[in-house]
């Protein structure tokens, strides 16, 4: 009698976070099913609460080092609509460039820090060489433009929030102090050689997808849904803006759903095998809901980007059949050229330095939304306060977290099309970790479930000896 096999990847390399996959075989040693395990808690849902409303931006910033400008960005936002006031212009488009910024520089991290090495390398290289240094020492040019482009979105964040990590800049009704000359000018003067640097590495990126034809095409087996934020004629949008929801064929399900109304088509289960919540869109029902976020679907929604380069760009990207995740990469490259290129836009608008960037008010709603798009995806901050302005209740949606079901989808199929139980090698377990890096998932972000994951405690003496153990 055959028994029932388990390969585990412990822990999912070249991501955020802690974060492991199992992958079970039934008895003919084929794959069953694969499952992507998140193992770290945050909980801030819960300790906010209490905590006078103005904070939630600082506080939720620190959910993450890697996106802390995105958790401030919808926080504030979600902040604007308690206090009930309408934001200064001057304010809503400094507040667009820091989360353009932050976009840029979180997109440069994931395509050249984590995925640059399979891309580079194969995914089948030795994988003590398959890192940032690898990639250095094989196309230091390549690895230059990863770090140069990180960069230019680090000091954008800098010069307009004081500091790179955690600004507290973004508050409740605007921003903290306007944008000085010297910054301006500063910032412009970065941006066309930034702009070139993204130019010339989707090119390389473009030319590199011929050697990963049967990745792309096995990263495509799973059909979902896709949402993301647009304008109000479908452009591409980062800030603000109305819902759309396509299916897999392009047609467009839900379309100018006003964003503070995300919960009206997007529900959440816990599942016991990780601490991410698995959102789903609600009139398909667990788990056939399924949908993704993030630049691939943003550029698959979108009608157009807004910006000459980006325009052009993604015009070629629309000729492709966007259902494999492998184009999440092209898609990040696409979006840094628009991040810049838009930046430079905004810079030029006639108020850009006015000095009128923050509306004042004491709290006129008892309840909040706020959403906007992270790097990886479509963000949700839902806050409730008593009369004196206390957080009563916070609920937070996470990009990484819209993906989830798509992810276990998708790591199951690249299993079964790689994995030889029999002849197992690093390369095809690679295979299925890379699927995952396509989303580039931040689980600091998006660990918010409790209670259901298995858990094993050991107390052990300064013998080795187990004292005691508790499991669940």
């Amino acid at each position: 009698m055959k028994m029932r096999k388990t390969i585990t990847i412990d822990p999912v390399t070249r991501i955020e976070g802690h974060a492991k996959i199992t992958i079970h075989l039934n008895d003919a040693g084929t794959v069953d099913e694969a499952f992507f395990h998140v193992t770290q808690l945050r909980g801030f849902e819960k300790f906010v609460e209490g905590r006078p409303f103005h904070e939630m931006p600082s506080i939720m910033a620190r959910i993450c080092g890697i996106c802390p400008v995105s958790h401030l960005v919808a926080s504030a936002k979600a902040c604007d609509m308690l206090l009930a006031v309408r934001i200064p212009p001057t304010a809503a488009k400094l507040r667009r460039i820091i989360n353009l910024a932050q976009i840029a520089q979180s997109h440069a991290l994931s395509f050249f820090y984590l995925s640059s090495p399979d891309l580079l390398l194969g995914m089948d290289a030795d994988p003590s060489q398959r890192n940032l240094i690898g990639v250095h020492k094989v196309n230091p040019e390549l690895a230059m433009r990863g770090v140069k482009l990180r960069q230019c979105g680090q000091k954008i964040i800098e010069m307009l929030g004081g500091k790179r990590i955690h600004p507290g800049w973004v508050v409740a009704g605007g921003v903290n102090s306007p944008l000085s000359p010297q910054h301006h000018q500063q910032i412009l003067e970065m941006l066309p050689e930034a702009i070139k640097m993204a130019e010339e590495t989707l090119a390389w990126f473009i030319e590199k997808t011929q050697v990963f034809v049967d990745e792309i095409d096995a990263f495509g087996a799973v059909k979902t849904l896709y949402m993301s934020l647009v304008s109000e004629d479908g452009e591409l949008e980062t800030y603000d803006g109305p819902l759309r929801v396509i299916n897999d064929g392009g047609e467009v399900l839900v379309d100018k759903l006003p964003s503070e109304n995300i919960k009206s088509i997007v529900d959440e289960v816990i599942t016991p095998n990780s601490y991410l919540k698995s959102p789903f869109y609600k009139p398909f029902g667990f788990p056939d809901g399924a949908y993704r976020v993030g630049p691939l679907p943003r550029l698959k929604i979108a009608s157009r980007c807004g910006t000459p380069k980006a325009d052009q760009a993604l015009a070629h990207f629309k000729t492709l059949n966007l259902r494999s995740s492998f184009y999440y990469h092209w898609a990040r490259l696409i979006e840094i050229i628009y991040a810049f290129e838009k930046i430079q836009s905004l810079l030029n608008e006639p108020d850009i330095l006015s000095e009128h960037v923050r509306a004042h008010a004491c709290p006129n709603n008892f309840e909040g939304v706020g959403v906007s798009e992270a790097p990886r995806g479509t963000l949700m901050h839902h806050y409730k306060i008593d009369k004196h302005g206390l957080i009563t209740y916070a609920d937070l949606v996470i990009a990484t977290g819209h993906n989830n079901i798509a992810m276990n989808k998708g790591i199951t199929e690249v299993a079964r099309r790689y994995l030889k139980a029999d002849t197992l090698t690093e390369g095809m377990l690679n295979r299925v970790e890379a699927l995952i890096r396509t989303y580039d998932p931040c689980l600091s972000c998006s660990t918010h479930a409790f209670g259901l994951m298995p858990l094993h405690l050991q107390l052990i003496d300064n013998h080795g000896q187990v004292v005691s153990e508790v499991k669940r």
